[in-house]
This record gives structure tokens, sequence and C-alpha cells, in this order.
């Protein structure tokens, strides 16, 4: 599959990750051969270096330098806190208010107790572009599931903070195995016709590292998303 290309000089390049693709290959998944570094690089014929990362359900704006010097430098504007990332995601439920913002501090490693861990401060911003009622029945109290549409600016990269900060304020996103409900999971997947985290990068703005343009990556969400996305 050809990796569709958001944007591209001589510096750094974005791509549309699609959902279910590695960023690179890892231990923790060492019987996958494909992954977006491998094959960007095979794609443009040249190196490239991640700068970031997305879990491999999430879908959208994915960046990669084009030489070491500059991932350094695009890295560095990740932990400063100076790329505006917008996500979108369907959650469970419909959120009390139209906007908000979670400050909830998160354990470093979401893959181990929290207890003991360094809590790393983590805020993000959330508001509802839609709510809907789908023809799903996963509770005989109700003849349909509420589901909404939210965007999301998370304000730091900790890992699966997104994620974290939607199932702590009880609005899981669909899809999602570790957070979320298996049986709502499955029942999302047989109407939508697909099985993937209701998770997608949408939306990258920063200025560029070397040329100093305001840069604006933008993905489609694609396929199965609500018109509101």
């Amino acid at each position: 599959m050809t990796l569709a290309i958001l944007h591209a000089d001589e510096h750094l390049v974005a791509i549309d990750k699609p959902p279910g693709l590695l960023v690179h290959r890892t231990q923790l998944a060492a019987h996958e051969d494909e992954a977006a570094l491998q094959r960007l690089r095979d794609q443009l014929g040249r190196p490239v270096w991640p700068v970031h990362r997305l879990d491999r359900g999430t879908s959208g704006v994915l960046l990669f330098a084009l030489t070491p010097q500059v991932a350094s430098l695009l890295g560095a504007m990740f932990e400063q806190g100076q790329m505006d990332k917008r996500y979108l995601a369907l959650v469970r439920g419909w959120p009390a208010m139209d906007e908000g913002c979670i400050d909830h501090p998160l354990a470093r490693d979401p893959e181990q107790p929290s207890a003991g861990q360094t809590m790393l401060a983590a805020s993000t911003r959330w508001r509802v572009l839609a709510r809907l009622a789908w023809p799903l029945v996963t509770d005989p109290r109700f003849t349909t599931t509420r589901v909404a549409l939210l965007e999301a600016e998370p304000l730091q990269g900790r890992r699966h903070q997104i994620r974290r900060h939607l199932k702590h304020i009880a609005h899981p996103i669909l899809g999602d195995a570790t957070h979320g409900k298996g049986p709502l999971n499955r029942a999302v997947a047989a109407l939508l016709g697909t099985q993937r985290l209701w998770l997608h990068a949408r939306e990258l703005r920063f200025t560029h590292p070397v040329t100093g343009a305001a840069l604006v990556l933008q993905a489609p969400p694609g396929a199965g998303w609500p018109s509101g996305a």
C-alpha cells in the first residue's frame, strides 16, 4: 500500500497513517513486518526519522524528519509543547457539557500499575462536534446507544493521553480494547463494518524548524466517520 503524503519538502515529510499500522517495528509486536517508517523509507527511497508517535490503532497525521538534525529540532518542539495537535474521537455517551478541559496527571507508563510511578502533568481540551444515537442495544434499558463525536486537543504528549483522559471522564473511545467495553466495541464494529480504535489525528500546526513557515497539516477522517467530522 502506498502511503498518502500530506506534505513533503527537503527537511520533513508528513503522511496520513492508516489505522492498524505501527509507526515502527517493536519487540512488542515482533510478528509484524509492516510499519510506517519502513514503508515510507522504501516509498521515498531514503532514510526517514519518526519524531512522534501515534498508537497503532490511531489514524491521521504522522510526521517524519529527513535528517537526524531536523528530527532533533522537531522532537524538541513536541517536548516543549510547540505543536498544536487536534484529534477526532468517537466516544461512548453524551458529555454533560459542550466543551471542557481535563486536567489529570498521568503515570509515565500506562501499562504498569500507577502506584509508585512518577505522575506527569497532563491536560486535554475537548469539545463536542456532534451527538448521535445509534440503533444499538447494549443495555436492555435503552433502545439506542448514545455516541459523541469530539475534537480533542492534548496539551502534552503523554502516552495514550487522550484515551486515558476520556476514560477518566467516563467517555471512553469506541474500539479501545484497553479502556472501553468489549460488548459495546463489538456491537459498534458490527454496525460500522470495521473494527478499529475511533481516534484520528486530524490536524497538526507548527512552525517549520528550518524555514520558519507556518505549517497546517490536515488529514481527512476517511470512511466510516460521522458527517460531523
